[in-house]
């Protein structure tokens, strides 16, 4: 199945500042971040989506395998990731708890974490773009079956569940 995918970061903020001679001035700011991925595996290319709102009890964890057990949204086959170019987790407004992501048990998918231990904590409500490779970027962040496959999404506390939304876009080659 072909795969086309793009994901956009918009930023619009406006500061406002008396002065001591006049009236006030504003300070726009209007940036944005953006990239297209078309169908396959080389630069600005992905083949491959996993997407997944998933529900936490208190003090959960999840290893997501990234490389042979998760299935298209479409179909049911088979998602094996060779590389990932997109990663985005947002957690629910409504949990009280953070949604953790990294820092998996054993064979960890390091990707932009730095290192296997390594964490990121998504606060309620908030969403995180964890990767958004550029177009120009043919080799993502690698996924290796058996040595760095696992993602690991946690309940960050106890008491209450946790909701979040995960979506993966990556390449099978």
């Amino acid at each position: 199945m072909p795969l086309s995918s793009a994901l956009s970061l918009n930023v619009t903020a406006n500061q406002t500042l008396a002065t001591d001679l006049g009236g006030p001035i504003a300070f726009p700011l209007t940036k944005g971040y953006s990239v297209s991925l078309a169908t396959g595996t080389a630069a600005g290319q992905a083949d491959l989506l996993y997407q997944d709102t998933n529900t936490l009890t208190a003090s959960a964890t999840l290893d997501v395998d990234l490389a042979g057990v998760l299935t298209t949204p479409v179909g049911g086959g088979v998602v094996t990731f060779a590389r990932i170019k997109a990663l985005v987790v947002a957690a629910a407004a409504l949990n009280t708890n953070n949604v953790v992501v990294g820092g998996a048990a054993a064979t960890q998918f390091i990707g932009p974490f730095g290192a296997a231990t390594h964490t990121i904590a998504v606060r309620p409500g908030e969403f995180k773009v964890l990767i958004a490779c550029g177009a120009a970027d043919a080799v993502g962040y690698p996924v290796v079956a058996g040595t760095s496959d696992f993602l690991r999404i946690a309940n960050g506390a106890a008491g209450t569940s946790v909701t979040y939304d995960l979506i993966v876009i990556g390449c099978s080659a």
